[in-house]
């Protein structure tokens, strides 16, 4: 691997004494730099950098947008959403290997490297490395807790619907073959005739199902389908996939879109229970 990245900033003036004191050493962030090497497990992603980090300007090493995206996953956020996290978070610099006045990666920059590695990787290739770092945690000994929480968000596919349509109406094909139309929840609106009604609010895209321990408050599973594909049926995947990282949770809580019998089911078998609930994804760290 080339060695033309930029420097740590971390032990400049505003070096480790103050991540010494500022973030605790039983923080989730802190714990998971220390027990993972991130720059072993990343170095192949120098592959898809310009020339493979020998042209342009000096690059951050891989491991640094790499983490990046990996707070991106563990916490629901955009890339934008990530760099504004990192900014303003010590544990999330130290995380990275920051210094304390060091900026994070531009959020398009981070959204480049992200995209060249779904397209060398491939989705389920991408969401095996988040895995992965999941399962290492857990096998070092950061602590769970026993309750998941299942939720899904949806995703607007980039496609203008009605040109869209109107050229499938000519015979070409759909922009976005994989989206499809879905429906996220019921809104309040007006009949013709004054009355107030509920009808089904759609969109046309992608749900992203997860799967996020309530404890650590870091979402464990991922699950992207379509838009037409309902909660419910998404469950045993994601409990599948909480256990092949080593999650050993015996509750899963979730709204009526998981409370069917065949859940519940599936989860008396392998001697756990599923508690109706309000979910909670979507919290920001601390």
């Amino acid at each position: 691997m080339p060695r033309r990245f930029r420097p740590s900033g971390q032990n400049s003036f505003w070096g480790d004494c103050v991540y010494e004191m500022a973030v605790p050493k039983d923080h989730f962030l802190r714990q998971l730099r220390s027990l993972v090497d991130w720059e072993e497990l990343s170095k192949d992603l120098v592959e898809v950098y310009k020339g493979q980090a020998e042209e342009g300007g000096v690059p951050h090493h891989p491991s640094v947008p790499f983490r990046m995206l990996v707070l991106s996953y563990l916490y629901k956020l955009s890339e934008r959403q990530t760099e504004e996290y990192v900014n303003d978070s010590l544990a999330a610099k130290y995380f990275l290997g920051l210094a304390v006045n060091e900026r994070a990666m531009d959020h398009s920059s981070l959204t480049v490297f992200k995209r060249r590695i779904l397209k060398k990787k491939g989705q389920q290739g991408f969401q095996e490395l988040f895995q992965l770092v999941v399962r290492l945690a857990r096998e070092k000994g950061i602590k769970f807790g026993h309750i998941q929480v299942v939720d899904a968000t949806h995703s607007l596919a980039d496609v203008d619907v009605k040109k869209d349509d109107k050229r499938q109406e000519e015979g070409e094909k759909a922009r976005d073959q994989d989206a499809a139309w879905g429906s996220k929840g019921r809104k309040r609106t007006k009949t013709t005739d004054g009355e107030t009604v509920k009808v089904n609010k759609s969109f046309y895209g992608y749900k992203t199902h997860m799967s996020l321990n309530a404890e650590s408050e870091i979402v464990t599973t991922i699950v992207a389908t379509a838009g037409n594909k309902t909660d419910g049926q998404q469950f045993p995947e994601l409990e599948k996939r909480d256990e092949a990282v080593g999650v050993e949770a015996d509750i899963y809580s979730g709204d009526k879109g998981y409370d069917d019998g065949e859940n519940h089911e599936l989860l008396s078998s392998r001697g756990k229970h599923f508690s109706y609930g309000e979910s909670s994804i979507g919290i920001m760290p601390e």
